[in-house]
């Protein structure tokens, strides 16, 4: 009686306290947003006594799985919560805070992107919403041992601080095996304690070791601290020649931040600059910056993202997807190296991060740095037009200067039969090597050669997926499509007529430069650079070091060797062939192969070394070798603004484009020609295409392209989304990509 009594008890007491919490936390609904295709927020019913607010993380059930989702701001529909499906879990996670939620908003609608395919830019490390587990370690009491030893003798006078250790860890630190601690904690030595995991990273020293900043440093510097400490929105570009010392400028506003407790965001374009850059930082700071990007482990990653939202990490460096990193106080951007390609994302999503990260720093209401040697024609635009600050380096540190420029007519100074490299190039390498100096030679294309065909039939290797031509890679003996990956053997015969022995390469990569290099000089140490060569990033990172060290001669790589290396050794650069970015159709072909030419001659002489820059080319009267070659910089970006202005191209005008792709041409057409068709009439914006894309078929699917031309300040995004909804839907194999502002013509 008694028993079936307090079951009565509790029973009424329980559904009391059901009650009592209904009243507190009522069944609701609220709009979640799932990290999938989703056009706007689901709704969900949020179970009776629990709470979330907008930007919390949950799971909910989606058909017969469960995802993780955002709680997001607005209203759910007005519907019977009884006929939803209930939230599953509310994560013990910081939620994602409103700046960040205004972001993910604001990206979708600017790229016409699902907000669910944003947001799941920001949800990349799932195990991380949970709490990282506590760790098991051990504390020193005031019990001592019955009989002291040695190592137990050690094991006391390293615990003697009072911290708390793990069990490993104070073994190795006193020396001695885990038993000896054992031993200890069985006697009541040591009281067991959980501890919080330790960060990733150790926290930055904002004064660990400032740097001497010459005069025009450290105006630039303090023009950046002042920025930060404003505490508002601003961009700032900083703008100066290869070797002015940028980096060092923006680590002054970076401590800036980190002393107000702020945390900090820097964009790097290449992850092959991410080693150099981490030891100059943890130089300066005497701690490295957490890593972000492809490169990372997953564990690592969770642990970052769930740093990165305690703020447990106050300086995160990575690739471009780390500006969807959940920070809780983001404080300053720096985004380096601006003008760099490697920001524009061409997958799902469709966005360039430069431009992205002065919108999440406007939203969060705080300053961004736009660094370069060679800045963007929009970030100049802006900057001249007010929009932007404007501090500029003119010289490089400790006086040193900028290399000679020659360009090299290879009409009159042609390479000997079947090779690359003019006489001027090789005859300067040679008086380079003997002085003991580093000589680099850049060509932005990799492999042995861009096309193979056999001397007999004229048959050419093309890929069976894409309309491009198979590049050689001798040193794997493959033929390999760069765009699809499709990879096979390299033959022996023609596969077309059978004649053995007479398949010829055509054209250089840089695997044929180092082949005719090692020719002329069999002696000097060779190393050969390139995204794709064997070892990955770590190899890559290894031989950068041993280049820095002098443990090369002659270097010879692609585009990743131009962008932020510091070789002392390095005082002669060649370019193999300058006209290969100028022979597309691009409207942005002469500013990058100007900025390329830059940024790769300007890795010679930064020890203060005399130094040349060679620049071999059939058009030494294209403007843009003639700028180049006069080192007027200012008079290229005036005339190709202008240029740009005349043609309404950004950033006076605007471009969108659509790609239309599918199975089959007649598909692909098709479809294309019924969205031209739907495009509304819009005084000035016009609709050029469809045309069939330059590379017409990628990955077995054929690709048609329209491309948008409007005037400055018309609502590209508005036309684009009118001619999408009144144009055919994509069916079968039909597939629609949006980008807004392009960045490739391909």
């Amino acid at each position: 009686m008694e028993k079936d009594s307090r079951r009565r008890d509790d029973r009424g007491q329980n559904a009391g306290q059901a009650r009592e919490q209904e009243g507190l936390f009522p069944r609701r609904i609220v709009p979640v947003l799932i990290p999938m295709p989703a056009e706007r927020a689901y709704s969900y019913a949020l179970p009776a006594g629990t709470k979330a607010e907008p930007g919390q993380i949950v799971q909910v059930p989606l058909g017969p799985r469960l995802v993780p989702g955002i709680v997001w701001d607005g209203d759910a529909d007005q519907v019977d919560p009884k006929k939803l499906r209930e939230i599953v879990q509310v994560f013990d996670c910081p939620p994602i805070v409103e700046p960040m939620r205004r972001f993910i908003d604001w990206v979708s609608a600017y790229t016409l992107s699902p907000p669910g395919l944003v947001a799941r830019m920001a949800l990349r490390a799932p195990a991380a919403f949970d709490p990282e587990p506590m760790i098991d370690a051990l504390r020193l009491t005031q019990t001592r041992p019955e009989r002291l030893t040695a190592a137990r003798e050690r094991v006391l006078e390293q615990a003697g601080d009072g911290l708390a250790w793990t069990r490993s860890g104070l073994a190795h630190a006193a020396g001695v095996t885990p038993s000896v601690i054992d031993g200890l904690s069985a006697q009541g030595v040591f009281e067991p304690v959980r501890l919080r995991p330790p960060p990733v990273v150790a926290a930055p020293d904002p004064d660990y070791q400032p740097p001497a900043l010459e005069p025009g440093q450290a105006e630039a510097a303090d023009a950046l601290r002042s920025t930060v400490a404003e505490g508002s929105f601003s961009v700032t570009l900083l703008d100066g020649v290869t070797g002015s010392g940028k980096t060092e400028v923006y680590f002054e506003a970076i401590a800036e931040a980190v002393r107000a407790g702020r945390q900090v965001l820097i964009l790097l374009p290449e992850i092959a600059l991410t080693a150099a850059f981490l030891d100059r930082f943890h130089e300066r700071f005497g701690a490295r910056p957490a890593e972000w990007h492809s490169e990372v482990t997953p564990r690592m990653r969770e642990k970052v993202w769930r740093q990165t939202a305690e703020a447990g990490i106050s300086v995160v460096a990575g690739a471009r997807s780390a500006l969807f990193l959940p920070f809780a106080d983001l404080g300053l951007i720096i985004v380096d190296e601006e003008h760099d390609p490697a920001y524009k994302q061409e997958d799902r999503v469709f966005y360039n991060a430069r431009d992205m990260a002065v919108v999440r720093a406007r939203l969060a209401n705080i300053p961004v740095v736009l660094a370069s040697a060679t800045p963007s024609i929009e970030s100049r635009v802006n900057a001249r037009q007010g929009r932007y600050r404007h501090v500029k380096l003119e010289s490089r540190y400790a006086e040193a200067v900028l290399p000679d420029i020659k360009l090299v007519d290879m009409r009159r100074h042609a390479p000997a039969r079947g090779g690359f490299l003019s006489p001027v190039l090789l005859n300067a390498m040679a008086q380079t090597l003997e002085r003991k100096e580093q000589a680099l030679l850049f060509l932005n294309r990799r492999g042995y050669a861009p096309l193979t065909l056999c001397r007999v039939c004229g048959h050419r290797f093309e890929c069976p997926d894409c309309s491009s031509w198979l590049v050689e890679h001798r040193f794997r003996g493959q033929l390999q499509c760069h765009h699809c990956g499709h990879a096979e053997p390299t033959p022996q015969a023609c596969p077309s007529c059978g004649t053995l022995d007479h398949l010829a390469a055509c054209g250089p990569g840089i695997e044929r430069i180092a082949e005719e290099a090692d020719k002329h000089f069999p002696d000097a140490r060779t190393i050969v650079l390139s995204s794709d060569m064997m070892g990955g990033t770590r190899r890559l990172r290894i031989e950068l070091e041993a280049i820095a060290k002098g443990e090369a001669d002659i270097v010879i790589g692609t585009q990743l060797v131009a962008k932020g290396h510091n070789f002392p050794l390095m005082t002669l650069v060649g370019v193999v062939d300058a006209d290969l970015g100028l022979a597309n159709g691009d409207p942005r072909a002469a500013e990058r192969t100007y900025q390329l030419l830059s940024q790769v001659t300007g890795r010679a002489g930064r020890a203060g070394h005399k130094s040349l820059g060679l620049i071999q080319t059939y058009q030494p009267q294209h403007p843009v070798m003639q700028a180049f070659a006069s080192g007027d910089a200012e008079a290229f970006y005036e005339r190709e603004t202008d240029e740009r202005s005349r043609a309404h191209l950004p950033p006076f005008g605007r471009l969108a484009s659509v790609i239309v792709s599918a199975a089959t041409r007649p598909e692909a057409e098709g479809h294309a020609r019924g969205l031209r068709a739907a495009a509304p009439p819009t005084p000035g914006i016009m609709v050029l295409g469809p045309a069939e894309a330059p590379l017409a078929l990628i990955r077995g699917r054929h690709r048609f392209r329209l491309l948008v031309h409007g005037e400055r300040g018309r609502d590209m995004q508005g036309f684009v989304r009118a001619m999408l909804a009144k144009g055919p839907r994509a069916r079968g194999s039909v597939q629609v990509q949006v980008d807004i502002d392009p960045q490739s013509f391909l």
